[in-house]
């Protein structure tokens, strides 16, 4: 329920209008090799996870199968990827709330929002999990009863139509009005709706039987991350024309309202608002443990590194609510569509980064085994080295496919420099340490 409540966020209801748009009825195939990806990463976490069990997560794996310096790059690339993301939600949150009470200003909902998400996280663990259990429920729900309903605008029962068949998902230019480059071209997007994923990961030092829990909980997360995306989608665009899907409304309500559902559409406004809290919950989650572990390591100051009473990072967490904090300053001062593009794009380069990191660090996990260490593992990566190798170059080839997209390229400009300038920084320092120990 983490990992689903990491990804079920506002991104999911409202970017995938800008994939649908982007792709047409061919953005099934698009989320089709998006889970194909997830499946990847989460099996070669699963390996990591069961084996090292420790806090932190592929932040600590990065250090030790790859490179201290690459491990510090990723560990604050992930950091400032969901410290940036985290507001949008609680803003995407505060704007939903103004919808219904028009008399409280947005910025208000999200201070609130901020501040209940703060409690949460400074608690214990376990309330965080329970929180999380019931929002992400909600949310999967909701998602059944658009499934449900599109079933039954499709064969014509009602929506006041008929049998719809192909003339909804073949019109306006056919599955491809773009060409299948287009697939390709989204594929960054796509990768954000999936990330969170491997928070599961990074709750895996807090779980009680990792070696039993990790594996199961990967089987089905992928399972039902694959159903909850695919299914909605393909249902989606049998019943509403993609050329009328863009960021500015969720594509499933606006699909639910083309039948005259409005009262279907209105709860799914409601649905992007727990999306948004629970996306904002699990990200902050993540981005403190990923902090936690940044300092553990020596690769953050060290007072970010401590626990309080109740065995929570409370500095780390501190630190990235004052900076969402910040950043919900900043985007009520500019909440132009391009923003939330570009935004999600920067998510979708970091992302990938990591989710590189976690498939390159299984792989040189595995090499540095002899037979009988494989033999002994408790849970083992499927087809390795192929399953591996996969999750790693085709997340390559998606970050290249950026470079032909206008409006996705700018996440290079932000993503590089966020990447590479940890990296610097914390070369510098090592030369500066040997410099001083001669």
């Amino acid at each position: 329920m983490i990992a689903l409540g990491g990804i079920i966020g506002s991104g999911y209801f409202l970017g995938s209008g800008y994939v649908i748009g982007k792709a047409g009825p061919a953005s099934v195939l698009a989320y089709l090799l998006g889970g194909l990806i997830v499946y990847a990463v989460m099996v070669c976490l699963g390996e990591l996870a069961v084996a090292r069990p420790i806090a932190g997560s592929f932040i600590s794996y990065t250090r030790d199968y790859i490179s201290p310096a690459w491990a510090c790059g990723v560990g604050w690339c992930y950091w400032l990827t969901w410290v940036t993301y985290v507001p949008s939600e609680m803003i995407a949150a505060g704007i939903i709330m103004n919808g219904f009470f028009p008399v409280i200003s947005p910025m208000w909902w999200a201070v609130l929002f901020g501040l209940a998400i703060t409690f949460i996280n400074l608690s214990r663990v376990n309330l965080f999990g329970e929180m999380e259990f019931w929002l992400a429920l909600f949310k999967i729900a909701a998602l059944l009863m658009f499934c449900g309903l599109a079933i039954l605008i499709f064969f014509g029962i009602i929506g006041g139509g008929e049998f719809l068949g192909t003339s909804v998902l073949l019109s306006s230019g056919g599955f491809a009005p773009d060409g299948y480059w287009t697939v390709l071209l989204t594929m960054v997007i796509i990768l954000v709706n999936f990330q969170g994923s491997e928070i599961i990961g990074l709750a895996a030092a807090e779980s009680k039987e990792p070696a039993k829990t990790i594996p199961a909980t990967i089987r089905q997360i992928t399972v039902r991350i694959i159903s909850l995306y695919i299914l909605p989608m393909l249902l989606l665009v049998t019943i509403f024309p993609w050329d009328k899907a863009s960021l500015e409304k969720s594509v499933f309500a606006a699909a639910l309202s083309t039948y005259g559902l409005d009262w279907a559409g209105a709860i799914f406004s409601f649905v992007i608002l727990t999306a948004a809290i629970s996306c904002s919950n699990s990200g902050l989650y993540g981005c403190t443990r990923a902090m936690y572990a940044l300092a553990q390591e020596g690769m953050a100051p060290a007072f970010l590194g401590r626990l309080n009473s109740q065995g929570v990072p409370q500095n780390a967490t501190a630190l990235s609510i004052l900076v969402c904090w910040l950043g919900v300053v900043l985007y009520t001062l500019d909440q132009d569509q391009r923003i939330y593009t570009y935004l999600l794009a920067l998510s979708g380069f970091t992302g990938a980064i990591a989710w590189i990191s976690i498939c390159w660090s299984q792989y040189n996990f595995r090499k540095q085994l002899s037979p009988a260490q494989v033999k002994a593992l408790k849970y083992k990566v499927p087809f390795f080295p192929y399953i591996t190798q996969f999750g790693i170059w085709v997340q390559i080839a998606c970050l290249i496919f950026v470079v032909f997209t206008e409006e996705l390229r700018t996440c290079l400009y932000l993503g590089v420099p966020l990447l590479v300038l940890p990296i610097v920084i914390y070369r510098l320092a090592a030369v500066r340490k040997e410099a001083v120990a001669e």
